[in-house]
């Protein structure tokens, strides 16, 4: 199988195929998702040499992160410390792909064998980092990845039942109206939808017990949280916050006692951080966890039985959960 039969089956020139492997040169996503379906379906993989039987290996594991991201650092340092103690066990070394451009710096690592497998951070629909691994025919594992990808195995985050879970907690406390207090929508970052995934659930949790749950996007600054919760606080206002934003969880309560309202006494505040940011809160906040040190141990778990012989399985999916602070408490009326 050569890139020619893949430009013959997709119609498209083979040039078109190979900006679409190396990313190179921007194509639509129509063309896009045609040459990688086609690529899937013939089976094609990239030829670099005449590889021994029996490659020796590198002992090194590649990992992805996503172009022109946010970071979200609490949630990033779990995952890598998490993957780094787990390859360190296995006897592999970590290396991280920081391009900006998302599959340069991926196309230099596996055409040159510098990692037996690769785990790439954040892969969404259309991710254009998945037709140069498709086409590497190296082991990989997709963090965040919906499930679409066949062949690559993948780790999923379903905010589902932390939604209810969280929604319910706050219900049982008597609030009736909250408000889902989440980044700028002009925040770059694949996570935006992790942050929508998460809202939907909430929000469909809230209709079923008849509570108003309204999203509310906020600059992680005190003067815009202030005008924002300014705006939102007011006489007979929502009684609690989900506060969905690492950067702005610290500033909320500052915000908050600026104008006169104690946390949990006056507003409740449930969190939606990775556990290390989650302890390092004045208060230590009702909170849905990300599982990022789960996330990054079962990456490293995945790639590694790969290069073993385990094939990739369908994607796995893992349950953020919520954990009872102290920055929860009954509604009060504050009209």
């Amino acid at each position: 199988m050569t890139i020619t039969d893949v430009a013959n089956a997709a119609g498209v020139s083979a040039s078109t195929v190979s900006y679409v492997i190396t990313g190179k040169r921007t194509i639509s996503p129509a063309t896009r998702r045609r040459v990688e379906q086609t690529i899937r379906a013939l089976g094609y993989r990239r030829r670099t040499g005449s590889p021994p039987q029996s490659p020796a290996r590198a002992g090194v594991l590649a990992i992805a992160v996503p172009p022109h991201g946010d970071r979200h650092v609490g949630a990033e340092m779990e995952f890598f410390s998490a993957a780094a103690g787990a390859a360190r066990e296995l006897g592999f070394d970590l290396l991280l792909v920081t391009d900006e451009q998302g599959t340069t710096g991926l196309h230099r690592v596996t055409s040159a064998a510098l990692a037996d497998a690769v785990i790439v951070l954040d892969a969404a629909d259309g991710d254009p980092r998945v037709p140069v691994l498709l086409a590497s025919g190296r082991p990989a594992v997709l963090v965040g990845a919906p499930g679409r990808h066949h062949g690559l195995a993948a780790l999923t985050l379903d905010f589902r039942p932390a939604a209810q879970a969280c929604l319910d907690h706050l219900a049982g406390l008597g609030h009736r109206s909250i408000v889902h207090l989440g980044p700028s929508p002009t925040a770059p970052g694949h996570r935006r939808r992790y942050l929508e995934d998460f809202t939907g659930h909430l929000r469909e949790a809230a209709a079923r017990r008849g509570v108003e749950a309204l999203s509310q996007p906020c600059e992680p600054t005190a003067e815009d949280l202030g005008r924002c919760l300014g705006e939102l606080l007011g006489a007979g206002g929502p009684t609690a916050l989900v506060v969905h934003d690492e950067a702005a969880l610290p500033l909320v309560p500052l915000v908050l006692r600026n104008r006169g309202l104690r946390v949990p006494e006056d507003v409740s505040v449930v969190a939606v951080c990775s556990a290390t940011v989650a302890e390092h809160q004045r208060i230590r906040p009702t909170a849905v966890v990300i599982p990022a040190r789960e996330l990054g141990a079962l990456a490293v778990d995945r790639a590694v039985r790969q290069l073993d012989g385990t094939p990739a399985t369908e994607p796995e999916t893992v349950l953020p959960d919520l954990v009872t602070g102290a920055t929860t408490g009954p509604a009060r009326n504050r009209s």
